[in-house]
Order: structure tokens, then sequence, then C-alpha cells
């Protein structure tokens, strides 16, 4: 297997890897199947997770659906090449509306981050104090974030237009991987483009609907714009998105005879 790597570019503050060749996904399978193990670490020795945090509210729909979807290869490398071209063509010609963060950027969160004292702590428990006023901070910027006032400065209002810039909602991996807001109509037609993807042997896929996203940011340094943001369906997402992905790969992989019984 080989393992091809390119270099994407949201915006020009930062790069994202992206893979290709299929060693990213036989790796994967083989430490799921325990192929390459590593020694526990010891007892109350964590991860360091400095710079990652979750300061933000779940980020609504603007069109009515924000999809998660997943694109793999299947039988004729080709024909998925030449798929996904033609999805990206489709979806391009919407690719404004379809980024899942509004202008402004996401709606801080209501009462602070007990997430990220948690990630960072490994607790939930936060002292009444710093609860209280993380409390009003996440206050104060959601009155103030729809008025235009910026609460942590004149930093605050660059450091979301970049975060929007920065936001990795589409990647590709081994196949493709996007987070998208469009409307219900929109994801039909995906949906029925990839099912028929799917019945020609071009790939297999699976797609995820819900409500809402997520965003979990890494910022190692608040003064540079060089942090990054990564984007996931709030219920579910590219979780559910490979579960489906999974169903259709089984059903596919299924003799025929299985596949017309089921």
């Amino acid at each position: 297997m080989d393992v091809l790597v390119a270099r994407f570019a949201p915006s020009s503050n930062v790069t994202y890897a992206m893979f290709d060749g299929g060693g990213l996904a036989w790796a994967e399978r083989k430490l799921k199947q325990g192929g390459y193990t590593f020694p526990r670490a010891p007892m109350g020795v964590t991860a360091d997770l400095t710079g990652l945090s979750c300061r933000f509210a779940p980020i609504g729909t603007k069109h009515g659906v924000i999809l998660s979807l997943i694109v793999v290869p299947r039988d004729d490398p080709t024909s998925f090449v030449e798929f996904i071209q033609e999805l990206l063509r489709t979806l391009r010609s919407n690719e404004l509306g379809l980024h899942p963060l509004p202008v402004g950027g996401p709606p801080p969160a209501r009462t602070g981050d007990h997430l990220d004292h948690a990630i960072k702590k490994g607790s939930r428990k936060m002292p009444f104090a710093a609860w209280a006023a993380k409390g009003l901070r996440g206050i104060l910027a959601r009155v103030g974030t729809p008025l235009g006032v910026p609460v942590g400065g004149s930093h605050d209002a660059q450091f979301r237009q970049e975060l929007v810039e920065n936001t990795d909602y589409r990647k590709f991996d081994d196949g493709l991987r996007m987070t998208v807001d469009c409307s219900s109509e929109l994801a039909d037609v995906l949906d029925a483009r990839l099912e028929e993807a799917q019945r020609r042997g071009a790939c297999f896929f699976g797609t995820h609907r819900q409500l809402a996203a997520n965003l979990t940011c890494f910022v190692p340094s608040p003064t540079r714009a060089n942090h990054v943001h990564f984007v996931d369906g709030a219920s579910g997402g590219y979780a559910f998105a490979a579960a489906n992905l999974k169903r259709n790969v089984a059903s596919g992989e299924a003799p025929e005879s299985e596949r017309r019984s089921a």
C-alpha cells in the first residue's frame, strides 16, 4: 500500500495534510485488528492537550441540514476519481453557502467552557468561582457578538475571521470527508448520485444528517493566525456516517443472492 501526501491550504494561515494510496486505511485496519500495540502509560500520566479547547456552542444549520459525508473508493480507482471530481463540481457551485460556520464565526458557549476544563484537568468538576466567571464571560459574549461588540478586545474579530477561514470542513484521507450546511433538496441530490455511483462500483459511501455542528479548536498561541479548527456533526457526525459506510460495504461485498434477498 502507498501513502501519498499532499498539502491543502484552506486559507493563507494554515495547511492540512491530505492522504491517498490506501496506506492510511490499511494502517487503521491493522491497528483495530490488534496488529500493532503500544504499552499503556503509567497511572496518572495524561496526554499533553495544551491548546485544545471547545469554547463554542453548537452551530445551527442555515439551510436545513448539516450533512456528514464519507466517500471511499470501491472497485475502479479511475471511476472513483472521476466521480469525486464530478461530485466536487456539484458542491463547488454551492461552495459559499456550504460552509457550516456563519461568516462571523460560531456562537460562544452559553455558560463558559466545561469541556475545555475537562480536557485540561481530566475532570468535569470546576470551582464555583471559575464556573461563575466563565459563565459571565459566556453570557457577555453571546450578547455582544450579534451586536458586533468584541468582548475579547479588537483581536476577537480578527480571530473569528481566521477561525472561519481555517476550519477543516473538507478533507481527503483515502477518501472524501466533508461536513457541509445544505438544503434537504441538495442532500437528496447528493445521496442519489452517491447511490448510483455505488451501484456501478465507483465508490462506497456513508452520510448522516443533523441540525447542528460542533467545533473543536487547537490554538497553540492566541496571537498567531495558524490556529486550526475541526468541525463535525453535533448528532453523530462522521461516526454515524462511518457506520452507514460500513453497512454499505458489507452489503456490497455480500453475494448477489444475499443482496437480492436483503
